[in-house]
């Protein structure tokens, strides 16, 4: 919009002279005073506002100006801008916009009395910029009264949408904490902090509850302590789009980088994860048939059950021979394509292609017995990278099968019936129940031959055999290693596991309780995969796990002795428990095995960053990095410096010192060991 209304005088038409006269003078007769007290430029910025304001509204305010004379005092025909410079310039943007002309009229007041240098200074000094708090009002109002959008305001006023949303949230402060803004009781940082939400009665409740930290980072966390972050594996899961289908809202920040913001309604997410997980569970059980399926954001660790592990099954004719005929296809086209940089397209397809066959049916190797679907159920929990679990293989208390009695002989009861150790039925030869022979008076004398020997004599021989068996175990290493592995594996994959005569009782603490989510990081998914790889290979029945263990090559039972026993370590401390030899022992564990950390964990925000003080931030920046890094981040706020940090930090193999393992002591002696295992990997 350009201001043509009251362009019909010119300046011929006007006394040249007289003080006070209004002029309309082209603006390409206009120049910059030289005696303009503002010598610092105007910005970019503000020529840009004044610009989109004129445009929008005309020229609100008149230039001043002064007739320029030449050296003999004669008119130059121009005129000097004493106040209103700026406007100039923004007029002179319009043009190069091709906006107006270079000859556009613009309304001038002529000033011939005051000297040009005083009233330029007046014109700076003597105003008051309004109070930033009555400008976000405004700006509120604006959208609320008139409907306009960010976009449009920005338009009118020469800024950027997402400044004109920044005036409008703060706008939309609870009128109690603007006023206490404008008394100078909260900085424009705290303003902003509190700006994260519209809820008025939220934000007056945590304003109410300060403590003398009244850190904008506090704030923040107080306001949004009730929300979810969007970074969370449950809105992960859910996604955006799906939440604010259901109605949802979500909290932006618009003064801080808020990584997708906080989903307000953190009850109606906790829904939207179990709809979606039992949508899930619905399709596994339908398509796997199983007894039962069961949801939960997180892992029941206290369900009590027994958990079996599927079993190497023989592949069928079809799917042997796709599967040979499938890696025969692969081998031949690596050694077609050995060598090359970059595949063509539809090598790189067909690859994808083999790879994927030869997954599937691998996939079929292993498989759960029908018996086991039939009275198992499986766990559909949230994974910590926002992705459905899937856990297998379950079986309720209720529906386990029943326990073999033992018999004679090698023959088991089961629910009443007799069965030999082929698992036949064993039937009396007349069909019926065995009956007590009456005794025959010529039998008394042969005494009480058929009568079991008494627990006292039972006892007494027992322990003279279990000497014998110490006494020859002990001379068998061997042997006392299968029979070590054999203790350890039957408490650790068989229910009940009192299958060993060794009194060797395996612990496993639950970790879960120490440290958040740990059951899913990488290195305990690798620790769950390895554990069901040898459950898989353990035979059904614990009866039969001496033949197993007996019969592994060296190397294998020294695999799962080594897994058995893993499971047994526990290294964390805890404040309540004072073990300074076992601490002592792990260390030399660390070290014995050469533990490295880095490969496990990183300092990130969340696990370590974020519950720290600022002074351990800048001490593993200045560790991990560099002391320059750490003065760069030293005057940031709390939540900007530990994402800082979490940037400087990554890749640099930085640890804290609770999980630095000291170097190992053969290591030391040996120069060439780094090569060597550097050689090894």
């Amino acid at each position: 919009m350009t201001n043509t209304v009251e362009t019909t005088a010119t300046v011929s038409e006007a006394p040249a002279n007289e003080n006070g006269a209004v002029l309309f003078v082209p603006l390409n007769k206009l120049k910059k005073s030289p005696r303009n007290a503002r010598k610092t430029p105007h910005s970019e910025a503000h020529i840009e506002a004044l610009a989109a304001s004129i445009a929008a509204k005309g020229m609100l305010q008149n230039l001043v100006v002064e007739p320029e004379t030449n050296a003999e005092g004669e008119a130059t025909g121009f005129y000097l801008v004493t106040i209103g410079e700026g406007r100039r310039l923004a007029q002179l943007l319009r043009v190069k916009r091709k906006q107006i002309k270079k000859s556009e009229a613009i309304r001038c007041v002529l000033d011939t009395e005051n000297d040009a240098a005083e009233i330029s200074l007046d014109e700076n000094i003597t105003r008051e910029a309004m109070h930033p708090a009555d400008q976000y009002e405004r700006f509120r109002e604006l959208a609320d009264n008139r409907g306009w959008g960010a976009e449009e305001i920005a338009a009118r006023f020469g800024v950027t949408p997402h400044v004109v949303r920044q005036r409008m949230r703060l706008g939309a402060v609870s009128p109690k904490l603007m006023q206490v803004y404008r008394d100078g009781g909260l900085s424009l940082d705290q303003l902003m902090a509190f700006a994260i939400t519209e809820d008025h009665d939220r934000q007056e409740q945590v304003f109410d509850n300060l403590s003398y930290n009244r850190e904008p980072w506090i704030i923040r966390r107080d306001l949004t302590k009730m929300n979810v972050e969007a970074s969370d594996r449950r809105a992960r899961f859910v996604g955006a789009d799906a939440y604010a289908e259901a109605g949802g809202t979500i909290i932006r920040d618009l003064f801080t980088e808020d990584r997708g913001g906080y989903f307000e309604d953190a009850a109606l997410l906790d829904r939207l994860v179990i709809d979606k997980l039992e949508s899930i569970a619905a399709e596994v059980q339908a398509s796997e048939g199983w007894k039962w399926t069961s949801v939960h954001i997180d892992f029941p660790h206290a369900h009590g059950m027994r958990r079996t592990y599927p079993h190497p099954v023989e592949l069928s004719a079809d799917d042997a021979a796709a599967y040979t005929a499938a890696q025969e296809e692969y081998d031949r086209l690596s050694s077609e394509y050995e060598g090359y940089d970059e595949l063509p397209d539809e090598a790189d397809q067909r690859f994808g292609e083999l790879e994927a066959e030869i997954k599937r049916i691998d996939g079929k190797r292993h498989a759960y017995d029908a018996d086991e679907i039939a009275r198992g159920g499986v766990f559909v929990i949230l994974n910590h990278d926002g992705t459905a679990r899937i856990e297998r293989g379950f079986i309720r208390a209720e529906d386990e099968a029943p326990e073999p009695e033992a018999g004679e002989d090698g023959e088991t009861v089961i629910d009443g019936v007799r069965v030999n150790g082929d698992g036949e039925i064993i039937e009396d030869e007349d069909g019926g129940e065995d009956e007590e022979p009456e005794p025959h008076p010529e039998d008394e004398d042969a005494g009480d031959a058929g009568k079991p020997l008494s627990d006292a004599l039972v006892r007494d021989l027992t322990a003279h055999r279990t000497l014998g068996l110490r006494l020859a175990l002990g001379e068998q290493p061997d042997m006392a290693l299968v029979a070590v592995v054999h203790a350890l594996a039957a408490q650790t994959f068989y229910r009940g596991g009192e299958a060993s005569c060794l009194e060797i009782r395996l612990t496993s603490a639950y970790l879960a309780s120490h440290a958040d989510g740990i059951e899913d990081t990488p290195a305990a998914q690798a620790l769950a995969d390895r554990h069901a790889g040898w459950a898989s290979d353990m035979p059904r029945e614990v009866a039969d796990l001496w033949a197993f263990v007996a019969g592994l090559d060296q190397a294998s039972l020294m695999a799962l002795l080594a897994h058995c026993v893993s499971l047994t370590v526990n290294a964390v401390r805890t404040p309540w428990e004072q073990k300074p030899n076992a601490r002592a022992t792990a260390e030399k564990l660390a070290s014995a095995v050469a533990l490295d950390m880095t490969a496990h964990w990183t300092p990130t925000t969340p696990t370590y960053l974020d519950r720290v003080t600022k002074a351990h931030i800048l001490a593993a920046v200045r560790e991990g990095v560099s002391d320059e890094a750490a003065e760069r981040i030293a005057g940031l706020k709390k939540p900007e410096m530990a994402q800082a940090a979490e940037q400087l930090l990554a890749g640099t193999g930085w640890l804290p010192t609770v999980l630095r393992t000291t170097r190992p002591a053969w290591l030391e002696a040996e120069p060439e060991a780094d090569a060597y295992l550097q050689a090894a990997e």
